[in-house]
């Protein structure tokens, strides 16, 4: 378990103050079933209010942030800034670093996340989950309420009781049971929007009606989500604190950002109102200056803190200097009152009150000096722009430049060509008020062309960096761009041929375990056609690491030096090839484990036909000479004697026969070596074959015993032939077993000597 805490806790202390409270709340309220479904429902309802801005929502609160995508996209959304990217890979490891960066950022919020982990976010724990957005809830919804300097549970529940105080039967003292009765919530909307709610015809006897109406209410005309079962807060002893906390402070939201921007709504009102009448009067002043500029034919010189930023121009300044200052004079008590007329802040620029009082003096000298005024001052701002511009243009920035940098570089150049166009009427002034000084004979007219002219030569090299610049930079951009589109098809092919390598890797080094030889051929087949993909798979890999070949030699035709890896995806070409060449090691040897197989298959299916072939024979020749001797011991042709000659001679015969029964072992104990469990070529087992033989032997040994013993018991006690004849066909008749192929004739020998 990982402890996160603020980074400074003495600074964050004033911050988390209203965490303080939450020490006095029950932590174990997620235990309680009723609170745990209000919780789930409500901070689920919140959550999705804000992740709907970013075009998408939660269904499960504890299963759609597990992989910390959605968790991080929701404090983006709610905080207004932007979270370090998130992996992507579907990996435990993944999903755990991107919570962890969600939890990081809480924490410098200077929010102590205290036994809430990444791991139990992962794996799905409710309670942790629960806990942690109710965390996010408090910084980022509550944390701000503040009313008369109280914390903020306090702060909401102080504003919650101010704002329903007018209304009868609302009594906010907590959030559980002031709100079961659902008027609260009505009459917060009612006082906010009193259209919205017929507040007398609620009753105080029906809450399920009234938590109803302001839900819907809310949802349809305040944008806030529904957040509560009226249902579970009725049949709730006492509802979630949390829940109802979380859904009233977004009515706090709702209503307080409304009254604020009804507030500024009416300030700038008055603002436009004062600015109308403002504008009223400069536009008088600026007639009548402008009826002053056209009178005099020249533009009116305007002066910001002393500093001159333009001059005029005329054919002949002496004389039109004096007719200026003759006709400001004129004009100088209807510009005064105007000018006094508009407030101190707005008096800047061309006005002609200001100029009024400067025409004074010698007109000559006044004009030549205000015209070198004019030539030092934008002949020191143009200076100022080309000084260190030329540096900043020749370098070569662009060459190790990402598109996204390249891009920058471009909206920087632009900005930087905006304001050389802004200063190219400097640079003309400045020709023309060379020309003009000239044309007044100017004493240091030589030095003032010279001036002129390093400055024009500067401006001229200026335009041409900038103009070789800005086609450079274009130009990089366009083959960045062809290389992110490469890098973008790179990335989308190398994704599923990487993953079917490591697919076919997998396969081929997969374990098989086969019973027959059915089932081994499937197995070569299926790999002989995998085989038959592998040259379409080659062509695959050659074309993807040809883009890759591509990317570079745009690269290095154009003398760019790649930034790192490609961004949109982490397979490397020497991957692939890696990869690649351990699937061409893994087919030859999964083609030697198949076909050794199939040579064991084969050998197994000659066993199995081996001894189905004998035992298809000893099995009949058992059960024939197990009907035999049952049918000797039975037959009344002949003496006892006569059958027991005939018996000796089967038994003699089934002695001479076991030979093939130890052959039938032998073949028995290469299947079990083999470990073959099945045989489809006969129905018959070694178990069963073994019972028979066994069986056989004992019957005909028996049987033998007892015609022994009747021979003796005959002797024994006299008995004719005729009687035994008739005490045999007797018994044979009344016999129920006789024709079982185990019978016996244990019974007979028993039955002649109880008759005797």
């Amino acid at each position: 378990m990982v402890d996160y805490h603020a980074a400074n806790s003495a600074s964050s202390s004033g911050q988390t103050s209203y965490m303080e409270p939450e020490s006095d709340w029950d932590r174990d309220l997620l235990l309680d079933p009723a609170w745990e479904k209000q919780q789930r429902k409500t901070f689920t309802a919140w959550c999705n209010s804000h992740l709907r801005k970013a075009g998408t929502q939660i269904e499960n609160i504890e299963e759609d942030f597990r992989d910390g995508l959605k968790l991080m996209l929701l404090l983006e959304v709610i905080s207004g800034e932007r979270l370090p990217k998130p992996e992507r890979g579907k990996m435990r490891v993944h999903k755990i670093n991107n919570v962890n960066k969600a939890l990081d950022f809480i924490a410098s919020k200077g929010v102590k996340l205290v036994s809430i982990g990444a791991e139990e976010i992962v794996d799905g724990n409710a309670k942790m989950t629960l806990g942690m957005i109710w965390t996010i809830i408090l910084r980022f919804a509550i944390q701000d309420i503040s009313v008369e300097e109280t914390s903020a549970k306090e702060g909401l529940l102080l504003w919650c009781q101010r704002k329903t105080a007018p209304y009868k039967n609302v009594n906010v003292q907590n959030f559980h049971i002031s709100w079961k009765d659902g008027l609260a919530f009505n009459a917060l909307i009612h006082r906010h929007r009193p259209e919205l709610i017929d507040y007398d015809k609620l009753r105080k006897d029906d809450p399920v009606t009234n938590l109803n109406n302001a839900f819907e209410v809310a949802e349809k005309y305040l944008d806030i989500p529904k957040m509560l079962d009226a249902e579970d807060i009725v049949g709730t002893l006492r509802p979630d604190e949390k829940a109802i906390m979380t859904y009233v402070s977004c009515f706090y939201h709702a209503f307080s950002g409304a009254q604020k921007a009804e507030t500024a709504a009416n300030r700038i009102c008055k603002v436009l109102a004062v600015n109308q009448e403002n504008e009223h009067l400069m536009e008088d002043y600026e007639k009548l200056a402008s009826d002053v500029s056209m009178q005099a034919c020249v533009r009116v010189c305007e002066r910001e803190s002393m500093r001159v930023r333009e001059h005029f121009l005329c054919e002949s300044v002496y004389n039109l200097s004096r007719s200026l200052y003759l006709y400001f004079i004129s004009n100088a008590d209807s510009c005064s009152r105007l000018l006094c007329s508009i407030p101190g802040n707005l008096r800047c620029g061309n006005r002609a009150g200001e100029l009024a009082g400067q025409w004074a003096g010698v007109y000559d000298q006044l004009l030549i000096n205000f015209i070198i005024n004019n030539l030092t001052t934008i002949s020191h701002s143009a200076t100022e722009l080309y000084t260190g511009k030329e540096a900043m243009l020749t370098q070569k920035d662009y060459e190790t430049a990402s598109l996204s940098e390249i891009k920058a570089l471009l909206k920087k150049h632009e900005a930087f060509e905006s304001d050389l166009a802004a200063h190219q009427d400097r640079v003309e002034q400045i020709a023309a008020i060379a020309q003009e000084l000239n044309e007044l004979d100017y004493y240091d007219s030589p030095s003032v062309n010279a001036r002129c002219q390093k400055i024009c030569e500067q401006w001229d090299v200026l335009g041409s960096l900038t103009q070789s610049r800005r086609e450079s930079l274009e130009r990089t951009e366009k083959q960045l761009e062809s290389i992110d589109e490469l890098y973008l098809e790179y990335a989308k092919r190398a994704a599923p041929f990487n993953n079917w390598m490591e697919g076919a890797m997998e396969d081929l080094q997969d374990m098989f375990i086969v019973h027959n030889i059915e089932e081994i051929q499937g197995l070569i087949t299926a790999h002989e056609q995998f085989k038959a993909t592998l040259p379409e798979a080659n062509k695959e890999r050659e074309a993807i690491q040809a883009i890759q070949a591509e990317v570079q030699k745009i690269a290095q035709y154009n003398g760019i030096k790649l930034a790192g890896t490609n961004p949109y995806t982490t397979i490397t070409p020497s991957s692939i090839d890696s990869k690649w060449d351990k699937v061409q090691k893994l087919v030859p040897q999964r083609d030697q484990a198949l076909q050794e197989e199939l040579g064991r298959q084969q050998s197994n299916d000659h066993l199995r036909r081996q001894f189905a072939n004998q035992a298809n024979i000893v099995g009949p020749w058992i059960q024939n000479k197990m009907e035999e001797i049952g049918r000797i011991s039975i037959e009344m042709n002949g003496t006892l004697e006569d059958q027991l000659t005939h018996l000796r001679q089967y038994e003699q015969s089934i002695i001479d026969y076991k030979p093939n029964i130890d052959q039938l072992e032998g073949n028995h104990q290469l299947i079990q070596e083999a470990l073959i469990f099945d045989n489809k070529y006969t129905a018959y087992t070694m178990e069963h074959l073994r019972v028979g033989w066994e069986q056989l032997l004992t019957t005909i040994a028996r049987t033998i015993n007892e015609i022994e013993n009747q021979i003796l018991t005959r002797d024994a006690k006299g008995i004719s032939q005729e009687q035994l004849h008739e005490y045999r066909t007797s018994f044979n008749h009344f016999d129920k077993v006789r024709n079982s192929p185990t019978f016996c004739t244990d019974g007979m020998g028993v039955h002649l000597i109880a008759v005797i």
